[in-house]
C-alpha cells in the first residue's frame, strides 16, 4: 500500500509550526480533522474537531507560548501514519521558560492530516533543598 505521507511532509509541517504560520499549518489538514492537545480536562487532552476548531486550538498554543519552537526533531512514516519527535522550547505568557520532549502521532488520509495527537513529558517541580520543611 503506498504511503500518503512522507518525511518531507512531516518536516514541512514542523517548519510551518516553527514559523507560527497558521495558514500553512492548516494546509496540511483535512477538512474532517481532529486535534488532541497534550493538556485538557479529559484523559486524552483537549479535543478539537474540524478545521475551524483545530485552527483555534493551535492559535491558543501560540498565544500561551508565543515563542514556541520545536527543535531536535526526528520523524518516522509507516503507511498513512507519521510520528514527529521534538523538543519544545519557549516562554509561557507568565514569563516561565518551558523545555519538554514530546511527540506528535499523526494519521493521514489522501495526504492530509486527519488526526494529530500530541504528547509531552511531564516535568516535576524540583524541590528547593533550602525550603523549610512542613
Amino acid at each position: 500500500m503506498p504511503s500518503d505521507v512522507t518525511l518531507d511532509t512531516l518536516k514541512g509541517l514542523l517548519e510551518a509550526f516553527n514559523r507560527h504560520d497558521l495558514d500553512a499549518i492548516m494546509s496540511y489538514f483535512n477538512d474532517d480533522c481532529v486535534l488532541y492537545m497534550p493538556r485538557g480536562r479529559a484523559p486524552r487532552g483537549e479535543r478539537y474537531t474540524g478545521k475551524q476548531q483545530v485552527r483555534a486550538g493551535l492559535a491558543s498554543r501560540f498565544g500561551g507560548i508565543p515563542d514556541v519552537h520545536y527543535g531536535e526533531d526526528r520523524h518516522w512514516v509507516c503507511g498513512t501514519l507519521g510520528v514527529s519527535e521534538w523538543t519544545l522550547t519557549g516562554t509561557k505568557k507568565g514569563g516561565d521558560s518551558i523545555e519538554v520532549r514530546g511527540v506528535d502521532l499523526l494519521e493521514f488520509l489522501d495526504g492530509k492530516v486527519i488526526r494529530k495527537d500530541s504528547f509531552w513529558k511531564i516535568i516535576d517541580e524540583v524541590p528547593n533543598p533550602q525550603a523549610p520543611k512542613s
